[in-house]
């Protein structure tokens, strides 16, 4: 069988970013592959290590030319190849689920893995778009995983706390932080990843639009209010947290 991962690239969240005008100002930032689609990445790794029957593992990244970076890493981390549709234009959920969709049926992939919610986007709606086009069961914020021949097994959080699940494959799989621990690629890995395919497509190839356009951007700011609270009293220290969340930051009734 063979695993599609999804990878995307976001500034890291230790990184100083500009903002120049309305927007943030990507230029000298440090980019790295989003950490839920790191979570991805690994499990796709260890469900091959563990014994599944993983003839292949493929990376695939839309987006501009920097994303080549983050499909490096992947496959320094053990992906075998790597699909970069490469393109500036800034496609929504639904418009990427196209194209995760028909490259998935094109590779004769089984397993799509891909981060529960994107960093950039604040959104969980690609792993449920991908798998309505394909027709196949999607598990989401999933913390546990097993293949056993054409049966996926684990658990997810569910709205009431965490359920065990089974589903047949083919099937989409959201990742979270805490269904692994992402490795460090090593160095010879990282030279042999130089080897390694990276294809390039055209956008053009699979038909997408992106029907949403932005119109415009704000920045969100917010001071802080720089109050210092005694912890010697535990008890009082939580009164006093309570009375500024309630009567100054105004975040509870």
């Amino acid at each position: 069988m063979k695993i599609l991962t999804l990878v995307r690239q976001v500034p890291d969240a230790e990184a100083r970013v500009k903002i120049t005008g309305q927007n943030v100002d990507l230029e000298g930032a440090t980019l790295v592959m989003d950490g839920m689609d790191e979570y991805g990445v690994e499990e796709a790794l260890r469900l091959r290590e563990g014994g599944a029957n993983v003839e292949e593992i493929v990376a695939l990244a839309v987006g501009p030319k920097r994303v080549e970076d983050a499909l490096r890493t992947a496959l320094a981390m053990g992906v075998d190849r790597a699909i970069h549709v490469e393109t500036d234009e800034k496609f929504d959920a639904i418009a990427l689920s196209k194209v995760v969709a028909q490259v998935a049926q094109q590779e004769g992939a089984q397993l799509i893995l891909v981060g529960g919610q994107e960093a950039d986007w604040d959104s969980q709606a690609l792993g449920a778009a991908s798998a309505e086009r394909l027709g196949w069961p999607q598990l989401t914020w999933t913390n546990e995983l097993k293949l056993e021949g054409d049966t996926l097994t684990g658990r997810h959080d569910v709205d009431d706390g965490n359920e065990s699940f089974r589903a047949p494959l083919p099937a989409v799989v959201t990742t979270q932080q805490g269904l692994n621990e992402p490795r460090y690629p090593t160095l010879p890995n990282i030279m042999k990843a130089k080897k390694k395919e990276l294809r390039k497509d055209d956008p053009a190839a699979y038909g997408v639009q992106s029907k949403v356009r932005p119109v415009g951007n704000e920045i969100q700011t917010r001071a802080r209010l720089n109050k210092m609270i005694d912890g010697k009293d535990p008890q009082a220290a939580a009164a006093e947290l309570l009375s500024l969340l309630r009567n100054e930051a105004k975040v509870i009734a």
